[in-house]
């Protein structure tokens, strides 16, 4: 059985940094792809940041290229996601979500993830 667990969510003031760590059991995790998605109150949930075991690369949204930074540590089953510069609309509970075989042009949809975490609330502060 797959389990997904997220934590490191919290409080932050704007401009300030936040690790979520997400770690992963139950698959190949080498070969898997993790990511994160969010979703804010009201809006629809959309794609983060995701990195793939296969070809070792992360790839990310428009919105948080530059301020996020994603990394795996294969050796623990985990992945982080890195937030710097934190701004009120990053506020939102992040999901991180696990995948095998995913192809390039699906990394960003949310459907293409199997297993999911239960999700961390991230506050950005003004």
């Amino acid at each position: 059985q797959v389990h997904v667990g997220e934590s490191g969510g919290g409080l932050v003031q704007v401009g300030g940094s936040l690790r979520l760590s997400c770690e992963v059991s139950g698959l190949t995790f080498r070969s898997a792809t993790v990511g994160w998605f969010r979703q804010a109150p009201g809006k629809e949930r959309e794609f983060v940041a995701t990195h793939r075991g296969y070809g070792n690369r992360a790839y990310y949204a428009d919105s948080v290229t530059g301020r996020f930074t994603i990394s795996r540590d294969n050796a623990r089953n985990t992945v982080y996601l890195q937030m710097d510069t934190l701004k009120p609309e990053d506020t939102a509970v992040y999901y991180c979500a696990a995948g095998m075989g995913l192809i390039l042009s699906s990394l960003r949809t949310g459907s293409a993830y199997a297993h999911w975490g239960q999700g961390t609330q991230v506050t950005v502060s003004s």
